[in-house]
């Protein structure tokens, strides 16, 4: 965290739940985090309990496309998103059946498929209701595709994040190149494209900005930039908080 993430931020003056919302490679995992970490709040990306079902399927030599069974582990098997375990640039850990499978969520495989798997209604409704019972509690950034339309519609403050297609692409290739993955830079955008197609295209809570919900165009800015425009927004959009 920066060392002005805190400034002109008063605690009692800003929404207890803050949903932030977008597509692929958006940036909204990094700013939610680090606007969590400001404000002193639960940080939880509520996509990382979808790729967890897509790597128990595959994990378990379950066809993604049986929506029956896929929906079946949604249901029957616990997911955890737990504060940090481990110093190796995790932002959480996250857990399926007592299983730390923080990395494994972000392979490949699990990236190809985790639209397909959020697409099934009956995994959304099993996760969905996880979400909101974590939601309940306040002080919380929640991050992911339907938050706040379906998840927390209620929230305090709802929040849009967009980018271009290409720059969300470069962003997803480049975090793949940190952690060692080498694909080409077309296979990941491609990837992107087919994911937006897939959210955005899907019958149940399609990817969408919630009607209130503050739109933040991020394709030419950093994300400190981003952070700051949020944080000087959170205590503008609050009348009594001078």
């Amino acid at each position: 965290m920066r060392p002005d993430d805190k400034k002109e931020v008063a605690p009692e003056a800003i929404p207890s739940t803050i949903a932030i919302d977008g597509p692929a490679g958006s940036g909204k995992s990094t700013v939610g985090q680090r606007l969590a970490q400001a404000l002193g709040y639960l940080y939880f990306d509520t996509g990382v309990m979808y790729r967890a079902v897509t790597w128990l399927a595959l994990n378990r030599g379950v066809s993604v496309g049986d929506e029956r069974v896929v929906s079946e582990l949604a249901e029957r098997i616990p997911i955890d998103v737990e504060p940090l375990t481990e110093d190796d640039g995790r932002q959480f850990t996250v857990k399926a059946d007592g299983e730390d499978i923080t990395w494994s969520i972000r392979e490949p495989d699990v990236e190809a498929n985790v639209s397909r798997v959020s697409a099934y209604p009956a995994v959304r409704a099993a996760l969905s209701a996880q979400q909101r019972r974590i939601a309940g509690r306040g002080r919380i950034v929640m991050v992911g595709r339907d938050i706040g339309t379906v998840v927390i519609p209620g929230a305090d403050m709802k929040i849009f994040l967009d980018a271009s297609v290409e720059v969300r692409a470069r962003r997803r290739w480049s975090e793949e190149q940190a952690r060692g993955t080498q694909r080409p830079f077309q296979e990941v955008l491609e990837d992107i494209r087919y994911r937006d197609r897939i959210d955005s295209t899907r019958e149940v809570a399609p990817l969408r900005p919630a009607a209130d919900a503050w739109v933040i165009d991020s394709t030419g800015l950093s994300v400190d930039e981003v952070l700051r425009i949020v944080l000087d927004g959170l205590t503008e959009a609050q009348p009594d908080s001078n």
